[in-house]
């Protein structure tokens, strides 16, 4: 497979997505790893958006300070790629991405904690009101 050489490869995507996912769930800020890792926060930043590859010294200096093992944060990575055929849906795809982000994150933690099945129901029901709109 080729890869663009000005876009970010799709591995390095991936794994910048899993450490700004785990620092969020951390409650650590960008700030805060940077000063784990003897970094300024806009390295950080870099390898979290996947703009610049990270190291594998570095990545395990990461999973020290973000209390997770290597292999997490290459986790469904590739998932979608099976020999029988198979391929994730847009709809999968855009689950998975969404919950990459800082807004699917705190959702996702948030919703759950929400008791009244009444309440979760009328929270979905404008969440599809505003996406139609």
């Amino acid at each position: 497979m080729a890869f663009d050489d000005k876009a970010p490869n799709p591995v390095d995507l991936h794994v910048g997505g899993r450490v700004r996912m785990r620092r969020k769930f951390l409650g650590m800020s960008q700030d805060g790893l940077a000063e784990h890792l003897d970094l300024t926060f806009q390295q950080v930043q870099k390898y979290e958006r996947g703009s610049n590859r990270i190291s594998a010294s570095k990545l395990y200096e990461i999973a020290k300070a973000l209390k997770a093992p290597v292999p997490y944060f290459y986790e469904g990575y590739g998932e979608g790629e099976h020999p029988d055929g198979f391929t994730e849906s847009v709809s999968e795809h855009s689950v998975h991405s969404f919950l990459m982000t800082t807004e699917g994150i705190e959702l996702a933690e948030a919703f759950p904690r929400i008791r009244s099945a009444k309440h979760r129901r009328k929270i979905l029901d404008l969440v599809r009101t505003l996406a139609d709109d």
